[in-house]
């Protein structure tokens, strides 16, 4: 139950890392530090004083330089692959007490594979937010989707099950979304 519980939770941060990168990495060494998460071996140094520094500025660099409408797409070139790699960071640190294989499988695959996946699904709608009202709306959008990293990371410590219900359903809204702007 626990390998379960630690996927859940790794993989519910994981698509957070997707909205923005850094909040979640915030949001899981905090919990870990104040003992309401465990770190898988190895993985202590996230809830350290100097990673939640870091933690902390990059979270509101990386924030605020959303909101700024030509540096926000400067990001999003380096955001698919810094959010796979912190998605595969975070499931890892969670994935505890099984052999090294299966932790790295699990934390590329599931962890890296969702980052990754909505970090590009977060750049897609960056894209079309700038297309359609000239980038106006991208501090909007910004906002939105700090936000939503936040409560995500927040309800992935709190309730891993409701994140993931939560993220399925973000899933299926976007899957929905394209099948219903493809062309028949």
């Amino acid at each position: 139950m626990e390998l379960l519980l630690g996927i859940l939770v790794g993989v519910s941060l994981a698509a957070a890392t997707g909205l923005r990168v850094f909040l979640p990495l915030l949001v899981a060494g905090i919990a870990a530090r104040s003992g309401h998460l465990e770190l898988a071996a190895g993985f202590d140094w996230m809830a350290s004083t100097p990673a939640l520094v870091a933690f902390g500025l990059a979270s509101v660099l990386e924030v605020g330089a959303y909101h700024v409408p030509w540096l926000d797409h400067l990001l999003d070139t380096v955001s698919v692959p810094s959010a796979a790699v912190a998605g595969t960071l975070l499931t890892a640190a969670f994935v505890a007490d099984v052999s090294p294989f299966l932790q790295a499988t699990a934390a590329i695959v599931a962890g890296g594979g969702t980052a990754g996946s909505v970090a590009l699904g977060t750049a897609g709608v960056r894209a079309v937010s700038t297309a359609t009202t000239g980038g106006l709306a991208n501090p909007i959008v910004a906002f939105g989707e700090a936000v939503a990293s936040l409560v995500l990371s927040v309800v992935a410590v709190l309730a891993p099950v409701l994140a993931l219900l939560v993220v399925l359903a973000g899933v299926a809204f976007g899957v929905r979304r394209l099948a219903l702007r493809a062309p028949a």
